[in-house]
């Protein structure tokens, strides 16, 4: 497994494209760059989810970076840190509420931006599995982000966008104690939730994914939250 992380540069200036890509490598990460949020989109479905991605707004005359955005969370809570020319207050606001971790207004430093983005990958988790197109968790389970489906024991077995999402936020800091106020935050940020919530689609998520007998994925931690456990050793897709 490769162990450096992987951030998605999306912008359709070149030079922009450029600027990012070096900085980002002079920081010891593997970067990746898409020219619209199509070929962005198309990427993370054939190469895997990256640890995070830099997007431009405005990428005419196809999909936005805030339509990227709502695609990748449909099927992940992958980090975003939005980097355009926009300086409006509302579409900030929006920015930072619905879709994004940080906002940078260009022109911009590029020492700033590595800043932020190691600032964003500190606070959410290195997610050891990135940049697999299939996460093969181990001989019995692996998971299809992108068309939102389990494999059990060779079945495939759908789940919903929430569920997807969940599975995610917990795979990411797999080994760890994610708090339920986190999960919650990170599922539903814009609408009050409370526990009982997250603990119906918890239920359907462990149904779809443990074995009845022995569940061994996701253990509770009574009063903290939840922690996902891979087992003794991930295995990593091809």
């Amino acid at each position: 497994m490769n162990s450096k992380q992987t951030i998605l540069v999306v912008d359709d200036n070149m030079y922009t494209i450029r600027i990012v890509k070096h900085a980002l490598a002079q920081a010891d990460y593997t970067v990746l760059s898409a020219a619209s949020g199509e070929e962005a989109l198309s990427t993370v479905i054939e190469r895997g989810l990256p640890h995070l991605a830099v997007v431009d707004l405005h990428m005419p005359p196809g999909m936005s970076g805030f339509e990227f955005c709502r695609q990748i969370h449909q099927f992940s809570d992958m980090p975003v840190i939005m980097l355009t020319a926009v300086n409006e207050e509302k579409t900030i606001i929006n920015a930072l509420e619905e879709h994004a971790e940080d906002y940078i207004i260009k022109p911009f430093s590029p020492g700033e931006l590595v800043a932020r983005v190691r600032r964003v990958l500190r606070r959410m988790g290195s997610f050891a599995y990135a940049l697999q197109p299939l996460t093969q968790v181990d001989d019995r389970l692996a998971i299809d982000f992108p068309k939102r489906k389990a494999i059990v024991n060779g079945e495939s077995i759908s789940l919903t966008p929430t569920e997807t999402r969940l599975l995610y936020i917990l795979m990411r800091s797999a080994g760890e104690t994610v708090t339920t106020e986190f999960i919650i935050r990170r599922l539903w940020p814009l609408e009050p939730a409370f526990e009982d919530r997250l603990h119906v689609h918890m239920h359907r998520l462990r149904r779809k994914i443990e074995e009845k007998s022995n569940p061994r994925y996701i253990v509770s931690e009574r009063g903290l939250g939840y922690i996902f456990q891979p087992g003794s050793e991930m295995i990593t897709a091809n």
